[in-house]
């Protein structure tokens, strides 16, 4: 049941005090007569710090704000965010954890039969272009108060890009949304920014780092961009969609707070104006965020479980951004290539709470982050990292700057089984494994202890070139595969790699994916788990599948678009029903 306009709730609003309020009954409760900030969200309200809505809440609770929460509003009646009336300062609109368009359709466009992040998985309770339709329902809704839009969906379309569902490009998100502000990133330190010029009365939402603002006309006729990087305009990527690769190219350089500069793109005669990124939120201040009094629950309102609620409830995010730069992935240009981890203490602190919590069963089912093992990795602290344009830190091999230190995160592993009440801990989070086996001591201690009998792994494909165009490493799996296999035998534990292959990427054909075929083959090894490619917006390998130009030299590719060739590149993935190796896993239609 969608909680979105109600007017009361069935449960005592003071059993919600803890939650931020959803209704006008449970702004009372707390003494409002009006919200600052209304936070619009496509996901379910689930108060964990995993979910961007909820993050951002108490971010700006944190600085004395009243903040309240739609979730899932009907996007077809506008009174279904207007339940707590307007907002003083600013309505913030997220299409939620999942770009909306991934959230709705298959890699096969067809229409998906499960919402993860809805109640009860019901599919169908957000809009497709759900930042679009909720920015522009907020703006007719509440005229005059200024529309801050963010989270992944409007972070990676924030300048023209390839829509895959629709098959067309599409201009920035902010043409057609009319917000006010963009906020790209992980945005605890744009809102902030945001919401101090508000609350002082200042209406100029510029020169923000980490947002993106559509200008006027007059303001982009008398600009001075001297000092910017034009990118390709829309109207000239209309013309030639191949300048798609271009604009990637230079997008993803300057995506470094040290030394990006500020992008400019022209639509028509006005600019989207894209600040350099924020600087990452580290140490103590990234602990901080952690500590906000989150619930970890669903609203209780809320009578059906959340599918992605319980794959996280029991889980705990140890660090934040990924160095790899894999072009079939977006982490690097939302959550960026510089690594930020939690200390151990903070870390273990939130375990003891979970352990505490009347649901915890013993078991934490994750300490991990984008990719588990890169914790305490660093990057950015010397200053060659600090005038460096490389997407990735790890590709095509792993930077002599970039830093790993395995003792952190050894220390948080074994400091962690001690705590009272923790009967097991697991890593889920991806293993990089090119990093894996420069550290020993992590690995052994991982599998030892910490593997729940399967470890997620993502060779991605086992061909060179199509490694080389996903910014993969060659050569590690096999190896990486024997070492696992080994250590596991020495703990005396039947444990297994659940690896992740991608079919019909750019500049695969069948005869690439036979190199996957023959060694799943060659290893009797029982295959479901399958990625059918989906081009993401605005990353390079969108830009490969749109141009059939690889994102590297420029030089045409094949590219597996039509229904028929992609099926048989799945399907050569598919399980052997002979095979008497190592177990099938669900079939999955999945992106990283």
């Amino acid at each position: 049941m969608s909680k979105a306009g109600k007017t009361g709730n069935k449960r005592d609003p003071q059993q919600m005090q803890g939650f931020l309020p959803t209704t006008r009954r449970e702004m009372q409760a707390r003494g409002w007569d009006e919200l600052d900030v209304l936070i619009i969200t496509g996901d379910a309200y689930v108060d964990h710090p995993s979910f961007g809505a909820a993050m951002i809440g108490r971010v700006l609770e944190s600085e004395g704000l009243r903040v309240g929460i739609i979730a899932q509003p009907d996007w077809k009646n506008i009174e279904s965010i207007q339940a707590m009336g307007t907002p003083r300062l600013m309505v913030g609109v997220t299409a939620g954890n999942l770009d909306s368009m991934l959230s709705n359709y298959t890699a096969a466009r067809h229409k998906r039969k499960l919402d993860v992040y809805s109640e009860g998985g019901v599919p169908g309770r957000r809009p497709n272009h759900a930042a679009v339709v909720y920015s522009q329902m907020a703006r007719r809704a509440f005229p005059g108060i200024p529309v801050v839009l963010g989270g992944i969906e409007a972070s990676m379309r924030r300048v023209a890009h390839y829509d895959y569902w629709e098959d067309k490009l599409r201009p920035s998100i902010l043409t057609d949304s009319k917000a006010d502000v963009l906020v790209y990133g992980m945005g605890e330190r744009a809102i902030r920014d945001i919401a101090g010029r508000l609350r002082c009365g200042n209406p100029d939402l510029g020169r923000i780092r980490g947002t993106a603002v559509l200008w006027g006309g007059k303001a982009s006729a008398a600009a001075d961009f001297s000092s910017s990087v034009i990118l390709p305009s829309w109207e000239e990527l209309q013309q030639d969609p191949k300048l798609l690769l271009k604009l990637t190219r230079v997008t993803e350089a300057q995506q470094t707070p040290y030394c990006g500069k500020r992008l400019v793109q022209m639509h028509g005669n006005r600019a989207v104006v894209m600040e350099p990124p924020a600087m990452p939120v580290d140490g103590a201040e990234l602990d901080a965020l952690y500590e906000y009094p989150f619930q970890r629950l669903p609203h209780p309102d809320y009578t059906k479980p959340i599918p992605g609620f319980a794959t996280i409830k029991d889980s705990v995010i140890v660090s934040r951004g990924c160095a790899g730069g894999c072009t079939f992935c977006g982490l690097g240009l939302h959550q960026g290539k510089f690594l930020s981890s939690r200390s151990v203490d903070s870390v273990l602190d939130e375990v003891r709470k979970m352990s505490d919590s009347d649901t915890f069963r013993g078991t934490v089912s994750d300490l991990g982050g984008p990719t588990a093992n890169l914790y305490a990795a660093r990057n950015g602290h010397v200053d060659a990292c600090q005038t460096c344009h490389r997407p990735s830190c790890l590709w095509p091999s792993i930077c002599p700057h970039f830093e790993i230190n395995e003792g952190p995160g050894l220390d948080m592993l074994r400091r962690a089984r001690q705590v009272p009440g923790v009967k097991h801990i697991f890593v889920q989070s991806g293993i990089r494994m090119d990093v894996a086996v420069r550290t020993p001591g992590y690995m052994k201690e991982l599998v030892q202890h910490h593997v729940s009998g399967h470890l997620k792994v993502a060779p991605e494909h086992l061909h060179p070139d199509v490694l080389r165009r996903m910014r993969k490493p060659a050569g590690d799996f096999p190896a990486f595969m024997r070492q696992f296999d080994d250590l596991s035998k020495e703990a005396g534990k039947n444990q297994y790699l659940v690896p992740y292959f991608i079919s019909s990427f750019p500049g695969c054909t069948e005869k690439e994916m036979g190199v996957v075929e023959e060694f799943l083959k060659k290893e009797k090894w029982n295959l479901q788990q399958v990625q059918d490619f989906i081009p993401l917006p605005m990353t390079a390998s969108a830009a490969m599948y749109l141009t059939g130009l690889d994102i590297n030299t420029g030089m045409p590719i094949p590219v597996a678009r039509n229904a028929g060739d992609r099926e048989k590149q799945k399907r050569m993935l598919h399980p052997n029903p002979t095979a008497k190796g190592r177990p099938a896993q669900p079939d999955l239609d999945t992106v990283d």
